[in-house]
């Protein structure tokens, strides 16, 4: 019997005020333009954009966009980080019909390469630096015909804007480069000012992809979650209702990045949704920046991770701020510590909940009330109109009682339509409606969820998905290797840490600084190992599979036991 947990803040409060608009996102912003034209939309770095610019901005580059060959299911390669080029590249492309691939800057050229001919992406918005350090090198292998170049400092406010170039071209790695445009690569700006705000009428339904949103696999292989207008405007509609949003009022801190699904949901398309102000940071691990933003925006909702929230009340003289401002705030990708939590609350009044969700699932499915019973480590009830269930791990099948942990399994309007070209993937893991998660997760008897591990295993690192497999991948073709096994340790700061364990071919050495040197040149820099083992042989099953739950075993043995005494 499917389990669909009810609580009374749920029905009570949320169930009633549900409401399913059928919006397609750029639909959102409209309306948001229409209401509240003169509300700011975008704070970055001293400039702000109210929604009249910003739609103003996004018709024009959606003009440029159609023509340089953007059609109804062309897919565009967002490759930035968190700037207002990113906002209006992602809405232009989706009021022409078109699918974003939300590309993570920090992916190297190799990965850059997969991705998008994976997604056969025809057109691709980028930064300078990145053009020049990572595209140009490798342009004869993408199959994009269109480039449109962004700047960091083209939408700042003299003098920053004049004085920005500077810093940024002293910055290691630069965050700045010429660029000299062509016949296929355009300048983000200058195409914006250059073109009239006459986008073509395209009929966008909610059934069409509009993202590519990629994510990793067991096998290493990364999978393309097909999500839809349906599942990612829902997912906001749910959002609006949980949080009860005031439109119109509410400045959100946009510093998870909006490549991944949890930063383009929770710090874009909700805020948009709401009429809120965007509080865009480009870097999310600058945390001086990012208290410095708080104090100077006047932040209200704030979407983040652990290690946000733990540099806030880590900040020097942070007791001494005013951080009143703050009165909601979301945590997501890992457990939040309860004394992080309680020190935060305590500083600035505000109500953290967690919650959880997946690439698949756009992303959000479970949150802890904002009303009632929080449990500080767990994810929480089931979003509205969301159910879900624990199977047994051995046959999928069983529902399990409250208490006994199995595989979660989520059905919902925001579960995604499925893998992109990956039929037998996605039979794999949507069945009947159900997403299978991978998640282990037990149900208490009051109805909340705790994740207590991972069926699979993905190491959460800094709030980034790393999965061993691709790094073992890596190390595998490294010539003195003969085998690898790559685990996450815990890790105070990042949640856990990439360790790797090796064993050389007969004959040949390396060292631990010359394999994640090798490493950094083929990985990004948060999948790259920070330590490794060297071992003669690893432990194996009876079919000669590398244990890597062994080896997990070992570790956590070794940092618990006591130290020696000489």
């Amino acid at each position: 019997m499917e389990q669909r947990v009810w609580h009374q803040f749920y029905d009570t409060v949320v169930a009633p005020s549900l409401v399913y608009e059928p919006l397609v996102l750029p639909e959102r912003l409209e309306r948001s333009a229409a209401a509240y034209p003169d509300q700011c939309a975008i704070a970055f770095l001293g400039t702000h954009l109210t929604y009249r610019q910003l739609k103003d901005d996004v018709d024009r580059l959606a003009t440029a966009l159609a023509g340089l060959g953007v059609r109804k299911g062309t897919r565009v390669a967002i490759h930035l980080p968190n700037i207002p080029q990113t906002v209006i590249g992602y809405y232009a492309t989706l009021a022409l019909g078109g699918t974003v691939v939300m590309t993570n800057p920090l992916l190297v050229e190799r990965e850059l390469e997969y991705q998008w001919n994976n997604a056969e992406c025809e057109v691709a918005i980028t930064a300078d630096f990145l053009y020049a350090s990572r595209v140009k090198h490798i342009r004869n292998r993408l199959p994009i015909k269109q480039y449109v170049v962004a700047s960091i400092p083209e939408y700042l406010r003299f003098p920053l804007k004049q004085l920005a170039p500077l810093k940024l071209r002293r910055m290691k790695p630069p965050s700045i480069a010429h660029v000299e445009p062509g016949p296929d690569v355009h300048l983000f700006r200058k195409l914006v000012q250059a073109t009239a705000p006459e986008p073509p009428k395209i009929d966008v339904g909610l059934d069409d992809v509009a993202a590519l949103q990629y994510t990793g696999g067991t096998t290493g292989v990364s999978k393309g979650a097909m999500l839809t207008h349906r599942n990612l405007s829902n997912n906001v509609a749910q959002s609006l209702t949980w949080m009860h949003t005031a439109h119109g009022s509410e400045i959100v801190l946009a510093a998870l990045p909006l490549f991944h699904v949890f930063g383009m949901t929770a710090s874009m398309n909700y805020p948009i949704a709401a009429a809120a102000t965007m509080v865009l940071m480009p870097n999310p691990r600058d945390f001086p920046a990012l208290v410095k933003a708080v104090l100077k925006e006047r932040v209200t909702l704030f979407m983040g991770v652990p290690a946000m929230f733990s540099a806030i009340i880590n900040a020097p003289g942070i007791e001494h701020k005013d951080v009143s401002c703050v009165r909601l705030c979301f945590s997501g990708s890992a457990p939040l510590p309860v004394t992080v939590l309680e020190r935060f609350e305590k500083l600035t009044g505000a109500t953290i909940v967690e919650g959880f969700g997946l690439t698949e699932t756009s992303p959000v499915t479970h949150v802890n009330p904002l009303q009632g019973v929080r449990k500080p480590g767990s994810i929480g009830i089931p979003f509205p109109d969301t159910d879900s269930k624990v199977v047994d791990l051995e046959t999928g099948t069983r529902e399990l009682p409250p208490g006994e942990p199995g595989e979660l399994l989520i059905k919902g309007p925001q579960v995604m339509a499925g893998y992109w070209k990956m039929p037998q993937e996605t039979a794999a893991v949507l069945k009947d409606g159900w997403f299978s998660t991978g998640d282990i997760a037990q149900i208490d008897e009051d109805g909340y969820h705790w994740i207590v591990g991972r069926k699979k295993d993905m190491i959460l690192c800094s709030g980034y998905n790393v999965y061993p497999d691709e790094v073992d991948d890596v190390l595998m073709k490294h010539p003195a290797i003969l085998e690898a096994a790559t685990i996450g340790v815990p890790h105070e700061r990042r949640g856990e840490s990439v360790k790797s364990f090796v064993v050389l071919r007969p004959g040949e050495t390396a060292t631990a600084e010359q394999i994640i040197a090798y490493c950094r040149s083929n990985l990004a820099a948060y999948k790259v190992p920070r330590q490794i083992e060297f071992r003669t042989s690893l432990p194996k099953s009876g079919l000669l599979k590398i244990l890597r739950r062994e080896l997990r075993e070992q570790e956590l043995a070794r940092a618990q036991a006591p130290s020696a005494v000489g």
